[in-house]
């Protein structure tokens, strides 16, 4: 039986299996899955391998600048900030409070918005138009702006933020979905399955969500690197994560106002959000492109 089924596999791979294969064969793709992994791995593991505390700080070595510069110390390979604090440590805790928290974030909201999502796209008549017109204003606001108004509400801090954004993913993941499902629900398969008696959550279980579990990949790819970057927005703004946290927008608003004496405080945090929302959105282009070989195909 076992042989049986490598065999089956082999022969007939499943639609994962389709679209990893066509994705592992795009270079740019699978170097943006390979960052994406490192900074998975980064958010576990800094407390383990940072060299210093984010927090306690060395009065002897105050904005000590990157140990490539002609006063740099290799003890600290990335400089110091105002209060001897390890900029490296800071960046390494900073990937699970901006690129981990935005990774939670999305698959809580992608949980939420897919069965709140697949429940209402059963629905019809009244209350279908009223959840259409409802998502169609909530999507017409753009996501930070709502994310502010709601942290604005609830109150500074890093927890506040995190449920900010899950708020205002959450209504996306309900859109593509219900759009997904009622697409699915008008197909030929849908029909012969209903005829067999099959239910409508059993439908949607075994049929349905295994031919749009790939857009709903690629939309968390979208939602993962604009949760990256309104993370790390409000903490700039002042409105998520507050000093001494290690965020990366809240790191790079405290390095502005010595931006000319100590660069590497500002540019350092900047590059880490830009090489996150990059490998991300990597990631899903692959994915994207994965897709659309594999309905051509």
């Amino acid at each position: 039986m076992a042989r049986e089924k490598i065999y089956l596999e082999e022969v007939f791979p499943s639609p994962f299996m389709q679209l990893w294969g066509i994705f592992r064969k795009t270079p740019v793709a699978m170097v943006g899955f390979c960052c994406f992994i490192f900074l998975i791995l980064l958010a576990i593991f800094a407390p383990i391998i940072a060299p210093y505390s984010p927090v306690d700080g060395n009065l002897q070595m105050i904005l000590l600048p990157p140990a490539w510069h002609v006063d740099g110390n290799v003890s600290y390979l990335l400089g110091t900030d105002e209060l001897g604090r390890d900029m490296l440590s800071r960046l390494m805790y900073g990937t699970s409070l901006t690129f981990g928290l935005s990774f939670i974030v999305v698959i809580f909201s992608l949980v939420i918005g897919v069965v709140i999502g697949s429940l209402s796209a059963l629905t019809h008549g009244i209350k279908s138009s009223f959840l259409n017109h409802f998502l169609d204003v909530v999507l017409s606001i753009p996501s930070l702006l709502l994310a502010i108004i709601i942290v604005a509400i609830l109150g500074p801090g890093i927890s506040n933020t995190v449920w900010a954004i899950a708020i205002v993913f959450i209504p996306q993941f309900i859109h593509i979905t219900r759009y997904a499902v009622k697409e699915e629900f008008r197909k030929d398969y849908v029909l012969a399955s209903r005829l067999d008696g099959a239910s409508n959550f059993r439908i949607l279980y075994y049929s349905v969500f295994p031919n749009i579990v790939e857009r709903l990949m690629s939309q968390a790819t979208l939602a993962q690197s604009a949760a990256i970057l309104d993370i790390a927005t409000l903490g700039f703004l002042g409105l998520g994560a507050q000093i001494p946290l290690p965020e990366w927008g809240a790191i790079l608003a405290n390095g502005l106002e010595r931006f000319y004496i100590a660069p590497w405080t500002v540019y350092l945090p900047g590059l880490a959000i830009l090489f996150a929302v990059v490998a991300t959105n990597l990631v899903g282009e692959g994915i994207r492109h994965a897709l659309k070989l594999r309905k051509e195909s």
